[in-house]
Formats: C-alpha cells, structure tokens, sequence
C-alpha cells in the first residue's frame, strides 16, 4: 500500500512509486546514458595511452584522474549542497561531454602524443570530486523520501547495466574507428544526459536548510539551494563533518562502509588477478568469477527495485558484511572455477545487499541539505583510502600467498559488520515506508 504525504491545507496524496515516476525515470536514464559513457572513455582512454606510450607511461596517464579526485571530492560536496545537485550534475556532464569531445576531434586531425590525454583524465578527476558528490544528493530532490531505497536499486541496476553494455560497446568502437570514434562515442553518450537532466524537476530546501515537503515541483525545473543561505565555503565544510560526526547513524555507517570497502577492494580486484594465475583458472575463468560477483550483485538491485524496501535495514546491513566477509575469506580455498563462481555469486549477493542497504540509510538518514557533503565523504572513503589496499594486498600475498591475505581482508570487512551491530543507532535504523 502506498504512502501517502501531507501538507497543510490539502488533501493526503498518494506516493507514487519511483519505477513509474516519468521525473524519476529521466533520472535514471540520463545518469545510465552518463555511466555507459564513463565506460566507453575509459576504454577509449586505456587503449589510445597503451597506443601511444610504454605501458608505464599508459599507467601514468590512467592513474592521473585519481589525484584531484581525492584531493578535492570534500570540497566537491560542499559545491553541491551550495550550487545543487542538478546544476553541478548538469555543467559536470557538460564540461566532460566537451572535453571529450574535444579531444577526439584532436585525435581525428592528427597524432599529438600523451599530453591530450593526461590533460583530459586530469579534467575528468577534477569534474569527478564535484560530479560524485552531486550524483548522491540530487535523488532526495527527485523522488520522496519513502521512495529512495527504491531509487539506490534502480541506480544499481543501471549501474549494472552501463558496465555491461559500456566495455563492449568502447572496445566495437575502437575496433571500427580507433581511439578517436570511441571518444567521440563517450561524449554524444554523456551529451544524451543533458537535455533529460533539464527536463528533471527538483525540489527547493527551504531557507532553514531543512527538508521540505518531500513532493518535487510541478511546475518548471528549479535549482535547489541558494548560496547565499550559507556562510563560508570552509564553514560548510567543517559543518558537514561535524554533522556526520554527531549523528548517531551517520558516523557509524560510514566507519562500517570504509572498514567494508578496504578489506573487499584489495580481494576482489588485484587479489582475484593473483589467484586466478595461481590456480590456472586463466583469463576466462577470473571473467566467469566477475561475472558470478555482477549477477549476484545485480539480482540485489532488481530486489531492492522491486521490493521498494527491506526492514531492518541496519541489521541486515551488518549481517550481510559480516556473511560477505566469510565469503571472501573462503574464495582463496575453493577448489576449482565452477566454486568460485559461486562463492563470487554469494559474494554479489552480499555486497550487494549490503552496499544497498548502507546506501539506502545514507540517503534516508541524512538531510537533503547535507547530502553532497555525505556523499563526498562516503565517496572519499570508498574512492580515496579503500584502492589503497590494492597495491598493499599484492605485495602481502607476493610474501604471504593468497590464503592469509584473503583471510585477513576478510577480518578487516567483518569489523564493518561488528560496528553496524554494535552501535544501536544503526543497528535499529530503519528505512522510511
């Protein structure tokens, strides 16, 4: 049975659901047609640096996004709380369509070496601190708050599905026209979200950076948050984190996402290379162990869609970290491919159900006005500290082996799940029916 919202002097209305929402679904149309466009750049990125340079130099180029994405994802938070999300989302979509673009018409013209590249990834990065942020504040000023659990699965699946469609998609690209068609492919993709997010009507916070009536405007699209409510840039900054700091939801939950992240990224990505070569299960079956990680994950996605909620969200969130994290232990002692497929299957399940659930709780949990400053920290964790363990979790299973290092990643994940059970804040959190 529906919700329904109320505002004074008028009649309960009927809360429509997001997968049947047209402002919702202009929404997940233009940030999947964005996604699918991320993949074919960075496809078309790899291929022109390997194309180019030595493969050190290609790493060089790859790994440029990086840094003034760590460097400047907080202040990118403070950006979109003050801007609004769809302002920031649409002039982020609209300075990476042009450079993209940009360069694939150098590229066209004549060879000019590593330069355009790097140039370009270091453009990407910076739009990146303020585009993440914006992304994961701009959904609680599209749909009601009854409805964003819904939203984190709709988001998912389209995240799914920009990585499924978006590799081969660049590779038919760079196989028909070169580095240059898969550029010029990625920007008409990111250029497709422009006109659907105009089209997208948010809400205004009102003047006590409160969330208002949770229903979007009917009328023409409005911009969501004056700057000149707030002080200082630097004082929205310090004020975000000393939000997250008080809230009694807020600050364990992310403590359990960064504990989460670090002991699963280190595993599942370099680990996972590293144990494939180690059992000879080969290229094709470290693809048919991802892809058992990508159904898994997806089908929590089409649950949470479908389903619109789950109760019991903290506990579950901190059950399923801690049942994923004795599943990623055990994928360093299965025998042979067919298991480990279905240990990553598990795994999928796991991660995904519980990064939905930490996902839903941050969107229900904390204040539209904060969001972008939410989100930038949480992304911060997930995208700054957690790669870290990549290069850490080689060279402890190049001294170790992979059973100890998957083992203790594992510990390290579990403790996410210890900290959602053990704080009551988050474990009796809840998502709003």
């Amino acid at each position: 049975m529906p919700s329904t919202l109320t505002a004074p002097g008028t009649a309960p209305v009927a809360e429509r659901p997001a997968h049947r929402d047209p402002n919702v679904l202009r929404w997940l149309a233009a940030y999947t047609s964005s996604m699918i466009g991320d993949s074919v750049y960075y496809i078309a990125l790899s291929w022109a640096a390997v194309q180019t340079g030595s493969p050190s130099q290609a790493g060089v180029v790859m790994a440029v996004s990086a840094l003034p994405r760590a460097l400047l994802m907080l202040g990118g938070g403070v950006i979109a709380d003050r801007l609004g999300p769809r302002r920031v989302v649409i002039g982020s979509d609209a300075v990476r369509c042009a450079a993209v673009l940009a360069v694939a018409g150098l590229l066209f013209l004549t060879t000019p070496g590593l330069w355009p590249l790097a140039a370009l990834a270091l453009v990407f990065g910076t739009v990146d601190a303020v585009f993440m942020p914006a992304v994961g504040a701009l959904p609680a000023r599209v749909t009601t708050r009854g409805q964003l659990a819904r939203v984190q699965g709709m988001r998912g699946l389209g995240i799914r599905f920009a990585s499924v469609v978006g590799a081969p998609l660049g590779g038919l690209a760079v196989a028909v026209g070169g580095a240059a068609a898969a550029f010029g492919l990625a920007g008409l993709l990111i250029a497709v979200s422009l006109p659907l997010l105009i089209a997208v009507r948010v809400r205004e916070l009102p003047a006590d950076d409160t969330p208002a009536d949770d229903t979007p405007a009917d009328d023409t699209p409005a911009d969501d948050t004056p700057a000149a409510r707030r002080g200082t840039a630097w004082r929205d900054l310090t004020g975000g984190l000393g939000y997250i700091r008080r809230h009694r939801v807020l600050a364990p939950l992310i403590l359990a996402i960064a504990l989460g992240d670090l002991g699963f990224v280190g595993p599942l990505n370099v680990g996972l290379t590293l144990l494939a070569d180690e059992r000879g299960w080969g290229a094709s079956g470290m693809g048919w162990v991802l892809a058992g990680f990508g159904v898994g994950a997806g089908a929590v996605s089409l649950l949470l869609t479908v389903r619109g909620r789950l109760p019991r969200a903290g506990q579950v969130a901190g059950w399923a970290i801690l049942a994923g994290s004795c599943a990623i232990g055990a994928l360093a002692f299965v025998p042979g491919v067919a298991a480990a497929v279905g240990v990553a299957l598990l795994i999928g399940l796991l991660a995904g159900l519980s990064g939905a659930m930490c996902g839903a709780l941050l969107q229900t949990q904390t204040d539209a006005a904060y969001l972008g400053r939410v989100t930038a920290v949480s992304g911060l964790v997930s995208l700054g500290f957690a790669p870290l363990s990549m290069p850490l979790s080689a060279a402890a299973i190049g001294l170790w082996g992979t059973g100890p290092v998957f083992v203790a990643s594992a510990a390290v994940c579990g403790l996410g799940g210890v900290i959602a059970l053990s704080v009551p804040g988050l474990r009796r959190a809840e998502l709003p029916k």
